[in-house]
């Protein structure tokens, strides 16, 4: 039978490091203090985006043939206002194909907003509209209501046709832009065609 002999007793070992252990967690409490910055709620809900989405593109289709194509840079939509509404701050561009997906129609503005209670689209800056016909209308800002299938503005617009250009004040068409009639005729510019 061996026996261990301990010069040092085995009280004072556990006792040092029982009060080592102690000395390290008051210095830690008392050296933390509470740095934890409070963060305010978000008061004003209605000036925050539900949703964000970066260069989207979609396309449409009915029974299988691709319709349209919608692209744009930027999509915010805004649900917690008195108006819910979606955003497009950079613009959206719209493209109509044909049955052989050739583009036949085509929308672009470079800010367009629409309003979901009222199903109205309010496009502006440097609107560009082209219908079936090929002709071309140019303003500033259009409407588009989808209940009533209108589009409509009062400010000045420039409509490209094949033979001549008028510009005018205020027109209102049907959802083709096939369809119009303008306020107040500014001007008519023949085009004469070359040969």
């Amino acid at each position: 039978m061996s026996f261990i002999y301990l010069t040092k007793p085995l009280i004072s070992i556990k006792w040092k490091t029982l009060l080592g252990v102690f000395l390290l967690l008051l210095l830690v409490a008392c050296s933390s203090e509470d740095k934890s910055e409070k963060i305010p709620a978000i008061v004003d809900r209605t000036k925050i985006a539900k949703l964000k989405a970066t260069d989207i593109t979609t396309l449409i289709s009915d029974s299988g043939i691709t319709r349209y194509r919608i692209s744009t840079p930027s999509w915010n939509i805004y649900d917690q206002t008195s108006k819910p509404y979606w955003e497009f701050p950079k613009g959206i561009h719209l493209e109509r194909f044909d049955q052989t997906l050739k583009v036949d129609a085509n929308i672009h503005s470079k800010y367009a907003k629409f309003y979901q209670t009222e199903k109205i689209w309010e496009l502006r800056g440097n609107v560009k509209v082209t219908n079936l016909n090929g002709e071309r209308f140019e303003t500033e800002q259009l409407f588009w209501n989808q209940q009533t299938q209108k589009f409509y503005t009062d400010s000045l617009t420039k409509i490209t046709q094949a033979s001549k250009i008028l510009t005018v004040i205020g027109f209102e068409s049907d959802q083709t832009m096939s369809k119009y009639s303008y306020k107040n005729l500014q001007g008519i510019l023949q085009v004469k065609e070359e040969k």
